[in-house]
C-alpha cells in the first residue's frame, strides 16, 4: 500500500530544498489536475512505496490565492497520510500561523523546523517539548541545506502512519464566546462532514468560506441559525469573523512563542540578511547592483565561459565526434545520398546546431537557480515593485516575468495569480518580452558570430526587454482597457543563504530537461522538415542548387514582409518564420541553411555570417526577442486569456512591438552607425518613435468598471 507525506509550508521555508534532500533523482513534476499549479512527487530515499509530495508553498489555507486553494483542496478531500509542515525556524512566530490550520484539518501533522544552523548561529533557544505540548504534535529540527535531520523527520512522519498512532487531541487556539459559537457550529454539522475535520469545516463557516459552504449543500434553515451565533460573536468582539479568527490564532501563537523560544538579539536588532539589504535594497544602489549582477552573469554564460564550452559542444562534440561517426556508419552501410543527407545536414546540422548552444543556457539556469536560492531573487521582485508602481504596475507582474526567463510557458501560467483581470491580462501580454531559453540561444549565437568581444550585447538584450516591458505596461495602462490601481503586492524576503551545490543543480537540471526535450522533439521534427523542403523543389526532385527549393520559394514569397527590417533574403525569410514554432528552431533552421561542412564549427559559423551583417543580425535578435513567442506558449496564452478576442490582442500587440522596435533598430541604426542615407523608412522609423512616445506620456483616461479600490473592498 502506497504511502503519501505530503510536505506544506510558508514561501522560501527550506521545503523544496527538504524535497529535494528527501527525494534525490526519483522526483516527477506536473501539474494539478485542471490548474496550472505545479505539482511535484517524490519516492523517499530507500522507501519505493512512499510518497513525497510537495504542496505549493502557501501562507494559510484561506482560498485568497490558487496555490491555497490547490493545497487546501488536496488535504481535506484526498487526505495524505501525514503531513510534514516545515517552518523556518528564524521566523516562527509567521510559520506556525498555517501550523495551527494544517492542525485542525484533522490529519496527523509533524512539524519540521527549518534552518537550525541559522537559529544556532544567531544563539537562540527552541524548547521543543514546550512546543510540541503547545502544538499537540510532534517536532524535529533539521538543516535541510546541509542534510541535517531531513530523513530522521520523514522516518518519524512515516512512523506515525505506519503504528496507526491517533491524531491528538487539538490544541486549544481560540476562547471565549469564539469557542462557544466554534462548538456550537460543531454540534450543527455533526454527521454532515467527516469527524476527523470536524473543528476545521466548523471554523470554515465562521469565517462564511464560501467554497467550502457551497460544498456541503448545508440546509438554508441550518444556515440562517448558524448565521445568527455568528452575528452574535461578531457584535460582542466588534469585529468581522474572518478578522476574529485570524486575531486569536496570533494570539494563540504569540504565547507559544514567548513561551518556547528564547532570542538572543535584541527583538529590534539587525539580523546580516538586513545589513545586507541595506545596500542591494538601497534606493540609489539597488539598480546599479542588480546590473552588475546580471552582466556578469551573461558575461560568465554567453561571452567567456559559456562561449568556450559552446565552442567544444560545436567542434568537439558534434563536429568530430557525432559527426565523424555518424559518417563513417552511413558510408559504412552503403546509406543513400537522401539519406546521409538527412541525417548530417539536416539532423545533426539543424538539432546539433541548436544543442551546441546549451552550455550556454545551463550555465545561465545555474546562475539564475545561484540567485534563486540565496534569496537575491526576491528582492530583486522588490526592487522591481518599487519601480513597476510608480509607472501604475504592480511587482505582481514582474513574478511571471522572472519565471518566464526559463521559458515563457509557465511565466504565462504565473499570471494566473494576479486577481485583476487587467492587470492578469496586461502581464500576460507583457511576460514574454523577457528572453527565456531559447531566446538566448539566439542572443548567444548573434553575440559569438558578430560580437564576439562586446561585454555589452547579452546582457543588454535582458535589460531591454525589462526596459520594453516597463514602457509597454505604461502605454497599455494609458488605455481603457488597462486603467486602473496596480494590484497590492505582499511578497516575504527570505533571509540570506549559501545555496547547496546540489540543490541548484536539481533546479539548473528541471529547468534545460525541458529545453533539451523540446530539442529532441518539436525542434527535430523542423529541422526534418526544413531539410526537406531545402533538398527538394514543388516537383519532389532532389536540387543541388538550395535556391532552387520548395524552402526558397516560400521564403522568397515572404521577403517583402521582412524587407524593411534588413532580412529580406529569404534565407533569413525563413530562420524568422521558423522561429514562430520554437524561437531555438532560427538557430536550427540557420545550421541547415548554412551549406558548410558540419565537422567545422568556424566554417558553420562563417556561412551563416554570410546571411547577415552585423546590424540586420542584431535586427534578426531583437525582432525574435519582442515578436510572439513560440507556438506552444501562443497557445498557453490564448487558453490563459479565456477569450478569442483577448488572445488575438495580445498576439497582435508582440507582432506590432517585435517588428516596430526591429523596424526602428534597422533603419535608425543604420543611419547612426553605419552611414546610411536618411530616407523614407527614416522618417517612418521617427513617426514609430513619436508615436510610442505619445502613447507611454499622453495623460490617462479614467479606468472603465469598477474601480480597482472598491473591487479590492469587495473581494
Amino acid at each position: 500500500m502506497e504511502i503519501k507525506i505530503a510536505l506544506a509550508g510558508n514561501p522560501n521555508c527550506g521545503k523544496t530544498t527538504l524535497f529535494n534532500e528527501l527525494t534525490g533523482s526519483t522526483q516527477y513534476v506536473g501539474n494539478w489536475p485542471g490548474v496550472t499549479v505545479e505539482k511535484k512527487d517524490g519516492r523517499l530515499k530507500g522507501h519505493k512505496d512512499v510518497v513525497i509530495q510537495d504542496l505549493p508553498g502557501i501562507y494559510s489555507l484561506s482560498p485568497y490565492t490558487l496555490e491555497e486553494t490547490v493545497s487546501r483542496r488536496y488535504l481535506v478531500n484526498e487526505k495524505p497520510d501525514v503531513i510534514l509542515n516545515i517552518i523556518d525556524g528564524t521566523n516562527i512566530e509567521r510559520n506556525l500561523y498555517l501550523t495551527t490550520q494544517l492542525i485542525e484539518v484533522g490529519l496527523p501533522v509533524v512539524l519540521v523546523i527549518n534552518m537550525m544552523d541559522l537559529v544556532r548561529k544567531n544563539g537562540d533557544q527552541i524548547d521543543l517539548g514546550k512546543l510540541s505540548a503547545k502544538l499537540n504534535c510532534p517536532v524535529y529540527t533539521i538543516s535541510a541545506l546541509k542534510g541535517e535531520g531531513c530523513l530522521e523527520a520523514a522516518e518519524a512522519a512515516l512512523a506515525i502512519v505506519r503504528t496507526h498512532k491517533p491524531v491528538p487531541e487539538l490544541p486549544h487556539v481560540f476562547n471565549g464566546s469564539v469557542e462557544h459559537c466554534l462548538a456550537h457550529i460543531e454540534e450543527s454539522i455533526m454527521g454532515l462532514v467527516p469527524a476527523e475535520n470536524l473543528r476545521w469545516y466548523a471554523i470554515k463557516i465562521f469565517e462564511r468560506d464560501q467554497e467550502i459552504i457551497g460544498s456541503l449543500n448545508l440546509k438554508t434553515e441550518l444556515l440562517q441559525h448558524l448565521e445568527v451565533h455568528i452575528q452574535d460573536c461578531e457584535k460582542e468582539l466588534g469585529d468581522d469573523a474572518e478578522s476574529i479568527i485570524t486575531n486569536q490564532r496570533y494570539e494563540y501563537i504569540v504565547k507559544v512563542v514567548d513561551d518556547a523560544v528564547r532570542k538572543k538579539a535584541p527583538k529590534h536588532a539587525l539580523t546580516v540578511s538586513d545589513k545586507i539589504d541595506r545596500v542591494v535594497t538601497n534606493r540609489i544602489l539597488a539598480l546599479p547592483i542588480f546590473f552588475l549582477v546580471m552582466t556578469l552573469m551573461y558575461y560568465i554564460s554567453v561571452t567567456t565561459v559559456g562561449a568556450w564550452a559552446t565552442d567544444w559542444a560545436n567542434d568537439v562534440l558534434f563536429g568530430e565526434i557525432i559527426t565523424e561517426n555518424a559518417t563513417g556508419f552511413l558510408e559504412s552501410i552503403a546509406a543513400p545520398d537522401w539519406l546521409s543527407g538527412l541525417i548530417v545536414d539536416g539532423i545533426i546540422g539543424g538539432v546539433g546546431t541548436v544543442l551546441g548552444f546549451v552550455p550556454q543556457i545551463l550555465l545561465i539556469f545555474f546562475f539564475m537557480s545561484l540567485l534563486e536560492d540565496s534569496g537575491y531573487m526576491a528582492r530583486i521582485a522588490f526592487i522591481m515593485d518599487r519601480i513597476f508602481r510608480k509607472f501604475g504596475l504592480s511587482g505582481k507582474s514582474f513574478i511571471p516575468v522572472l519565471i518566464g526567463t526559463g521559458c515563457a510557458v509557465p511565466g504565462i501560467m504565473a499570471a494566473r495569480t494576479i486577481e485583476e483581470p487587467r492587470d492578469r491580462r496586461m502581464t500576460i501580454m507583457l511576460c514574454s518580452f523577457i528572453p527565456c531559453s531559447a531566446k538566448t540561444e539566439i542572443i548567444g549565437m548573434v553575440t559569438a558570430i558578430f560580437f564576439p568581444e562586446s561585454v555589452w550585447v547579452a546582457p543588454s538584450m535582458y535589460f531591454l526587454g525589462i526596459a520594453i516591458i516597463v514602457l509597454g505596461g505604461i502605454a497599455l495602462k494609458k488605455t481603457r482597457y488597462f486603467a486602473g490601481e496596480p494590484a497590492p503586492f505582499v511578497m516575504e524576503l527570505p533571509a540570506y543563504h549559501l545555496p547547496s551545490f546540489k540543490g541548484v543543480l536539481i533546479h539548473m537540471w528541471e529547468r534545460a530537461r525541458g529545453f533539451i526535450i523540446k530539442a529532441g522533439t518539436i525542434i527535430f521534427t523542423v529541422c526534418v522538415i526544413m531539410w526537406f523542403l531545402q533538398a527538394y523543389n514543388f516537383s519532389l526532385e532532389m536540387v543541388e542548387d538550395i535556391n532552387e527549393s520548395m524552402l526558397a520559394g516560400i521564403g522568397n514569397a515572404f521577403a517583402w514582409l521582412f524587407s524593411p527590417i534588413g532580412l529580406g533574403d529569404w534565407k533569413n525569410t525563413v530562420a524568422a518564420i521558423s522561429a514562430f514554432l520554437a524561437k531555438e528552431q532560427a538557430v536550427g533552421t540557420l545550421g541547415i541553411l548554412a551549406g558548410a561542412d558540419p565537422e567545422s564549427e568556424e566554417a558553420l559559423m562563417s556561412s551563416i555570417a554570410k546571411m547577415f551583417t552585423p546590424l540586420s543580425a542584431f535586427t534578426f535578435m531583437v525582432l525574435n526577442l519582442f515578436d510572439p513567442p513560440c507556438l506552444v506558449a501562443m497557445a498557453t496564452t490564448a487558453r490563459e486569456m479565456g477569450e478569442t478576442r483577448w488572445a488575438a490582442l495580445a498576439i497582435a500587440f508582440q507582432c506590432l512591438i517585435g517588428y516596430g522596435l526591429s523596424f526602428v533598430v534597422f533603419n535608425l541604426g543604420g543611419w547612426a552607425f553605419y552611414g546610411a542615407p536618411f530616407g523614407v523608412m527614416q522618417g517612418l522609423a521617427c513617426v514609430l518613435v513619436a508615436l510610442a512616445l505619445y502613447f507611454i506620456f499622453r495623460p490617462a483616461p479614467k479606468p472603465s468598471g469598477t474601480p480597482s479600490g472598491e473591487m479590492s473592498h469587495q473581494l
